[in-house]
C-alpha cells in the first residue's frame, strides 16, 4: 500500500532547527514501505532540503496532499487542516493553557493528534525522545555557565573555556574539548575558592543520563548524598552525586519512603531536599515533576540562607515554569540562558552577574545540537511510521489497528478526545 507521510519547516523560532526524520529514513521509508514523503523547504533545517531530494522526497511548501504530517514543535493553530493527522510535541497533556486553544482548533477540524510524548511500551517508557540530548545540551550549557559566574565572582577557572553547546560543530567536537579541558583540570587542580566543587544531579533519567555522560568526561569522584556532610575543603577534587526521589522528600507522617506510593499519593509528601543544598555548587535539575510534586528549591530557603550561599548554579534542564525550581520563573534562548536571582531583594536580572544564584533555564535545549539529536530522534521514530501509515481509520478508535505503542499516544481522534485524555475537556476554552 501506498502512503504518503508530510514534513513540516521547524519555524517556531530561530533557534529550531531539528527535524523527525532524517533523509536516510525517508529513503528507507520510501524503498521498503512504500511511503512518499513530501518535505516543506527550509533553509535553516539541520539537513539540507538537497539531502532530501536526494533521498527520494518531493519538496513542496504545500503539505495539503499529505494526509499525515510530521512536526517536531507545535504547529501554529492558522496553519492546521482539515481531517488531517499530525505528530508532534503538544505540550497538552498537563493541560497547559497556552495549547488549549490548539487542542480545541484540531478538535473542531476532526483531526488525530499524536504526541511523542505519550508513546510509551508495554512497561510505560518512553520510546520516542530527544531528553538525552537536552541533558547533553544542558550539561554543557551548565559548565559554560559555571566558568562565567565564576570569572564574574574573580576566580579564574577552566571551565570558562568551556563554550555554549550550539557553537561546537556536534556532539563529539562537544566532548572532545571538554575532556581536554577535564585533563587540564585532573593535572593543575581547581582553584582554592572552589574546593571541593559539588556537580549534584536531580533524577536518573534519560536526561540524567545524558548530562551525566558529559559531566563524566571530567575527573571526579562519585559520592551518596550522606557523603556530602563529611566532605571538607582539603578535598581538591570535583564530586558528583546524584540524587533520587527518596532523597528530595519525605512522608508527612514519618514513614518508610516508598517510590510507588510518592507516585500514586504525592500529596503524602513534602520536600526534604534542601538539607543538601548548603554543599552543593552546580545543581542539575533532571527530575520529572508536575504540580503534584513538592517545590524541591524555594525562594524562601534561599533568602533564609542569602548569608552563606554555596550553591552557584541551577541549570534547570526540566525547566517546569513557577514548578520544582522556584527560581525558573521563565524559559530563556540559547543566546541569553540565564539570569541571577537576587534572595537579598527577590529580584531577576538577566545574565550571570549580581548576588544569589544563577539559574539557566533554556526549554529548547535539544535544539542546540539539532545534527546530533534529530538522528537519534528519527531513528527511534521510524519504524513507527509504517504502523501510523497503514492504519485504518475509517471507523472507531478502538478498530484503528494503531500499534500500541501509537495508540497510547493518539490524544485526539477524528476530532475526539481519546479515552485516556478525557479529562482535558474540562480545560478547553469555549
Amino acid at each position: 500500500m501506498r502512503g504518503l507521510i508530510g514534513i513540516r519547516k521547524e519555524d517556531k523560532n530561530i533557534c529550531e532547527r531539528r527535524v523527525p526524520l532524517i533523509p536516510v529514513h525517508v529513503q528507507e521509508l520510501k524503498e521498503k514501505f512504500n511511503i512518499e514523503t513530501i518535505v516543506e523547504p527550509f533553509e535553516r533545517r539541520a539537513f539540507s532540503d538537497s539531502e532530501y531530494i536526494s533521498a527520494g522526497a518531493e519538496l513542496n511548501s504545500d503539505l495539503s496532499k499529505a494526509p499525515i504530517i510530521f512536526a517536531v514543535k507545535e504547529i501554529p493553530i492558522r496553519l492546521l487542516q482539515e481531517n488531517k493527522t499530525y505528530i508532534f510535541f503538544s505540550h497538552t497533556i498537563k493541560a497547559q493553557e497556552y495549547n488549549m486553544p490548539l487542542l480545541k482548533k484540531l478538535m473542531d477540524l476532526k483531526c488525530t493528534l499524536i504526541d511523542y510524548e505519550t508513546m510509551t511500551n508495554d512497561a510505560g517508557k518512553r520510546v520516542v525522545f530527544f531528553g538525552r540530548y537536552a541533558g547533553y545540551a544542558g550539561m554543557i550549557d551548565a559548565l559554560n555557565g559555571l566558568g562565567i559566574r565564576l570569572e564574574h565572582l574573580g576566580i579564574k577557572n577552566k571551565f570558562r573555556e568551556v563554550k555554549p553547546a550550539f557553537e561546537y560543530t556536534d556532539l563529539n567536537d562537544a566532548k572532545e574539548h571538554i575532556k581536554a579541558i577535564g585533563e587540564k583540570i585532573a593535572a593543575e587542580g581547581l582553584p582554592q575558592a572552589v574546593k571541593p566543587l559539588i556537580f549534584g544531579f536531580a533524577g536518573y533519567g534519560n536526561v540524567s543520563q545524558g548530562a551525566q555522560e558529559i559531566f563524566d568526561l571530567l575527573p571526579y569522584e562519585e559520592i551518596e548524598p550522606e557523603q556530602l556532610a563529611g566532605l571538607t575543603e582539603e578535598e581538591n577534587k570535583i564530586f558528583k552525586v546524584v540524587f533520587k526521589e527518596k532523597d528530595m522528600v519525605k512522608h508527612k507522617d514519618g514513614k518508610k519512603f516508598e517510590l510507588m506510593d510518592y507516585y500514586n499519593h504525592p500529596e503524602n509528601y513534602v520536600a526534604d531536599f534542601e538539607k543538601y543544598l548548603d554543599k552543593v555548587d552546580v545543581l542539575v535539575n533532571a527530575i520529572y515533576w508536575d504540580d503534584r510534586y513538592p517545590i524541591f528549591i524555594s525562594k524562601k530557603y534561599l533568602r533564609q540562607n542569602k548569608e552563606n550561599l554555596r550553591l552557584k548554579i541551577i541549570a534547570d534542564i526540566t525547566c517546569d515554569i513557577d514548578g520544582a525550581i522556584e527560581t525558573t520563573y521563565k524559559s530563556t534562548p540559547s543566546d541569553n540562558p540565564a539570569y541571577v536571582y537576587d534572595p537579598f531583594t527577590d529580584q531577576f536580572k538577566d545574565g550571570y552577574e549580581g548576588r544569589g544564584v544563577v539559574d539557566i533555564a533554556v526549554d529548547n535545549l535539544p535544539a542546540e545540537m539539532p545534527k546530533d539529536s534529530s538522528i537519534g530522534f528519527s531513528t527511534a521514530l521510524s519504524p513507527f511510521v509504517p504502523g501510523i501509515v497503514n492504519a485504518d481509520m475509517s471507523g472507531n478508535f478502538d478498530y484503528a489497528n494503531f500499534p500500541a505503542e501509537i495508540k497510547r499516544a493518539v490524544i485526539v481522534y477524528k476530532g475526539e478526545l481519546t479515552p485516556e485524555y478525557a479529562y482535558l475537556k474540562e480545560y478547553l476554552p469555549e
